[in-house]
């Protein structure tokens, strides 16, 4: 689940992101119910040293409770939180690693925003040699074209994608 966190969310708030958030909170309480990993992320600034030259980037913290995991994640204790700095949750984060120590050789992307963190985290996961499946109807992006092209254009070069139903019923089908 990559960047479903207040700030994010917030600024975002429309009905893709509601249903998106929904979508992604229901599968990751069926990967629980199957005791399968839940990995999630959030993001706490830029990279250090990052200048943003050219944009007008905010040099102010972000608000308070800004990180913070959406309550619609109802985060438990067995969940594996990771906080990245960066567009992919791979870099710098020990992520890789935690996934091969858990002996994961899939991972199942959701969250916002789709043309950003988790095409970033599944170009990173398909580089890593992760099989990599994207659940479509569990991300969004403030940008629907960026969305649109990610999705359609991006996304089966990378790996698999499937609405939230049918990555549940492959779970159920394999367990």
């Amino acid at each position: 689940m990559i960047d479903l966190q207040q700030g994010i969310v917030d600024a975002h708030r429309d009905p893709a992101v509601t249903a998106a958030v929904k979508q992604a909170a229901y599968l990751a309480a069926e990967f629980r119910r199957h005791e399968l990993p839940v990995v999630l992320v959030n993001v706490t600034g830029r990279a250090p040293g990052r200048t943003d030259a050219g944009r007008a980037a905010s040099t102010a913290p972000p608000p308070a409770g800004w990180a913070d995991l959406v309550d619609d994640l109802d985060v438990r204790p067995t969940d594996h939180l990771i906080t990245k700095r960066r567009r992919s949750a791979f870099h710098d984060t020990g992520l890789d690693t935690l996934l091969r120590d858990l002996g994961v050789t899939q991972i199942v992307l959701a969250g916002i925003s789709t043309s950003s963190g988790v095409e970033s985290t599944a170009r990173s996961g398909a580089d890593h040699g992760y099989h990599v499946v994207l659940a479509t109807d569990a991300m969004t992006d403030p940008d629907a074209v960026a969305h649109r092209h990610s999705v359609d254009r991006v996304f089966p070069k990378l790996g698999e994608t499937a609405t939230t139903a049918e990555v549940i019923g492959m779970v159920e089908a394999t367990r």
